[in-house]
């Protein structure tokens, strides 16, 4: 690990102006600590911003739910409000890292973790985000865990957040505090950006721009789940997930959100996936059909291709249980 400075944030005011140029923020650090041992990320200076009082969880003026970026992943997942009204959040969260890990992680960091791709780790490798312009040595390596969607010539890593994949479906937003004071509100798909020819570039945040809370909407009705697919268990990243809200009305689909992770740089939508699903009685065909809508755009690269069928069954088995579920 490279020498670096520490320095505590004074306020949640000053922390953006302390971050200058080269500069970090660090709160449970799981993902970054990692990456600076690694020599993948060496910021000069590490701003601890864990004083500030951005650990707190307050309801809305219109029943929605505003989560500070210091809120764990442990106590957001137990929270009553989020296991009663966003089941999908509790559920996605539980499903990623360890008992340990949760504890320290939280919100903030968990939306800005990076890519596990092995390229990016191991810098003896070509990696365009770790490097510009050195190239992607996943296009044509080992490649079994990366996107298929929204992907350039230039990466194919994918986000690794089980979090913001359910963040994604329920529409949440993300409220940020610029270097000059002023803030800014970003809907979760904003925030984030696909590779395109500068996958160095992950999100719209600007240099010392500090994320001070996601704000869930209020919540709607329909059943939820979150589904990961893995190689174990436990403590493993999502080979695909979808997290999945269905509202059924005499029999036919009244309500459909889904977003999917495990498949792209970013948690994954498609608003044309759930328009077809819409005023449908449920049916495998119709589930298929949004599973073509979804993959009409989808490319392996060989290691990865099995992600194709997979994202496809995955689809379907999760539609059709929340169909099934919501009727009875």
């Amino acid at each position: 690990m490279r020498p670096f400075d520490y320095r505590r944030a004074e306020s949640i005011e000053a922390a953006p102006r302390q971050a200058a140029a080269g500069a970090a923020f660090i709160a449970g650090g799981t993902n970054l600590l990692d990456l600076m041992k690694l020599e993948v990320m060496a910021p000069e200076t590490l701003i601890d911003i864990n004083r500030l009082e951005l650990n707190q969880m307050e309801d809305t003026a219109d029943n929605g739910l505003r989560i500070g970026a210091l809120v764990t992943n442990s106590d957001l997942a137990n929270d009553l409000r989020v296991r009663r009204n966003w089941p999908v959040l509790s559920r996605a969260l539980l499903s990623g890292a360890s008992g340990q890990l949760r504890n320290k992680a939280t919100t903030g960091g968990n939306l800005l973790q990076r890519t596990r791709c092995h390229y990016f780790q191991d810098r003896t490798m070509p990696c365009n985000k770790r490097e510009p312009d050195s190239g992607c040595a996943a296009r044509e390596g080992v490649n079994r865990g990366l996107a298929v969607l929204g992907t350039s010539e230039h990466c194919i890593a994918t986000h690794p957040s089980d979090m913001a994949v359910a963040m994604r479906v329920l529409g949440a937003d993300v409220e940020t505090l610029k270097e000059d004071g002023t803030t800014r509100r970003l809907d979760l798909d904003e925030l984030y950006l696909l590779p395109g020819d500068r996958p160095d570039r992950e999100t719209v945040l600007e240099p010392g721009e500090l994320i001070t809370a996601v704000l869930l909407p209020p919540p709607i009705g329909g059943r939820q789940t979150y589904r990961k697919v893995r190689d174990r268990a436990s403590y493993a990243f999502a080979l695909v997930s979808v997290a999945g809200i269905v509202a059924m009305q005499e029999g036919r689909i009244a309500a459909a959100n889904l977003a999917f992770g495990g498949l792209a740089p970013k948690p994954w939508r498609d608003p044309g996936v759930e328009d077809v699903l819409v005023g449908e009685t449920p049916s495998e065909a119709l589930f298929n059909e949004a599973a073509d809508i979804l993959l009409s755009e989808a490319q392996g690269f060989g290691g990865n291709d099995f992600k194709l069928p997979l994202a496809r069954r995955t689809l379907v088995s999760v539609v059709s249980e929340l169909t099934q579920e919501t009727q009875s």
